[in-house]
């Protein structure tokens, strides 16, 4: 049996007439990239969408997804893919209801559940009642009547007549009669307000830091193999950590002879891992990023730095370092040890001192305690201050956090027309993700142990703990 998932599925035919029409995911949002924009589908758009499923003879929907979720850990589907999972989802991230979206669909339901009789006794009849509108008629042998009357125009409202009687059907949208004659739904028309999302300060203190820092230096010391050439990330990694070290040494002659005069000594690096920092002789020179989430035979593809990598500067032109001896290890010295877990029992010592003198210092690791806040409103980590990384709370990995800053077009939103991910961003000009959900079946009352590695270096006293609200707009 082949089914159907996307945006909309009423051109979709099951490839053969016996059976069933499924839609098994039916796209009620679209998933956040670090770097790219959240999105918002119009409920009045969804609602249009699963109408003209039904309306052609649909026999099954399912919702992808009704209930946001979270990627804790790393169980992200793709590198850039953020934390947050929320897709723009009736139920949100945190459990919370997304108005109007929850209760529109629901009365969606409703509606097409009055039609129950009459969709399964009969496949409908099209009746043309304008250049964009069209009547789908069901017709049960014991007498049962159901009509989905559809305006498929991007610009104009329409006036139609159906059954002797005079329709007025707002465009992009389709009204549902289950006795072919009162209208008692219509998926442009929204009679719910708007829920408007408040993360709130909560006055939990998180104290007594502590850091460790990450020993550059002693990496090549620690290095699992050495071999000619760059190895692929996964082959060496077996994904047991994000993170996998490629070190090799260069000499060079700091005298004018060697270095091309005017000419910065620069290095050019073939990567296709998500991120690469650049350390040498331990001082980070360099961080690059690339943007790439999906695509055809996505599990094929090899990352991690392929190559070439080449010395820019020299008065000898450059310096290919591609096939010189590598060395390689798997992870970081805090991940070897459990950093993240209250249990654990390193071989490092954690050092007390103020924050402020560790701003902006990468592969550090950051541990505080916290008290739960009262209440039962659901918890976010606000983690703006930082840059990228991953947090652990009581051994729990919340995930991966990266404050990369929005790329996308936030200019408006319609309802009207064919949905794609090139529609409806917001959150631009701020952080893709800021707010990182902690279930609270994760805490203590008392103590609970919060572990922050970051890569880039960030200002880990800016941490809090919020709670998230939800309210109408009036």
């Amino acid at each position: 049996i082949n089914t159907c998932n996307g945006f909309y599925c009423d051109y979709f035919s099951p490839n053969k007439p016996y059976k069933p029409t499924l839609w098994t995911e039916a796209w009620t949002g679209w998933f956040s990239d670090f770097g790219g924009p959240n999105y918002q589908r119009p409920v009045e758009d969804l609602a249009f969408a699963v109408a003209r499923f039904i309306q052609k003879g649909g026999s099954f929907v399912n919702y992808y997804m009704y209930h946001g979720g979270t990627n804790f850990g790393r169980t992200a589907g793709g590198p850039f893919i953020t934390t947050s999972y929320d897709y723009d989802a009736p139920i949100d991230e945190y459990g919370l209801i997304r108005q109007p979206k929850y209760d529109h669909l629901k009365e969606l339901h409703k509606a097409i559940k009055l039609c129950e009789k009459a969709l399964l006794n009969s496949d409908p009849n099209i009746v043309i009642l304008g250049s964009y509108e069209k009547a789908h008629v069901f017709s049960s042998e014991s007498g049962g009547c159901a009509a989905f009357l559809s305006n498929y125009n991007l610009r104009s409202n329409a006036k139609v007549t159906f059954n002797n009687m005079h329709y007025n059907l707002p465009r992009w949208s389709i009204s549902i009669l289950p006795d072919c004659r009162n209208v008692v739904f219509n998926t442009a028309k929204v009679g719910t307000e708007a829920s408007r999302v408040q993360m709130v300060p909560t006055n939990v203190k998180i104290e007594s830091w502590e850091t460790f820092n990450e020993d550059v230096h002693s990496v090549d010391d620690e290095s699992s193999m050495t071999v000619k050439g760059l190895l692929e990330q996964l082959n060496i990694t077996r994904d047991t950590s994000d993170y996998l070290w490629y070190t090799t040494s260069v000499r060079i002659s700091s005298s004018e002879s060697f270095l091309r005069k005017g000419t910065p000594l620069t290095l050019s690096i073939q990567t296709a891992g998500h991120g690469i920092h650049v350390f040498i002789n331990g001082q980070l020179s360099g961080t690059l990023f690339r943007i790439e989430n999906i695509g055809p035979h996505f599990e094929t593809r090899n990352i991690g730095v392929q190559g070439p990598v080449v010395l820019h500067g020299l008065d000898e032109g450059k310096k290919d370092l591609t096939w010189q001896k590598w060395s390689y290890k798997v992870g970081l010295k805090g991940e070897a040890d459990n950093l993240g877990s209250p249990n654990s029992i390193p071989s490092i010592d954690w050092t007390q001192g103020s924050l402020a003198t560790l701003k902006q210092r990468p592969l550090t690791w950051y541990k505080a305690f916290f008290n739960a806040p009262g209440g039962d409103d659901p918890l976010a980590l606000d983690m703006s201050g930082m840059g990228k990384g991953q947090v652990w709370i009581n051994g729990e990995s919340i995930g991966r956090y990266w404050t990369i800053l929005v790329n996308g077009n936030c200019s408006g939103c319609s309802y009207v027309g064919a949905f794609r991910q090139t529609k409806c961003h917001f959150g631009c000009g701020g952080p893709t993700q800021q707010w990182y959900h902690v279930p609270r079946s994760w805490l203590k009352p008392t103590r609970n142990s919060l572990v922050v590695f970051e890569e880039i270096g960030g200002d880990a006293s800016k941490i809090s703990i919020v709670k998230r609200l939800t309210a109408t707009d009036k």
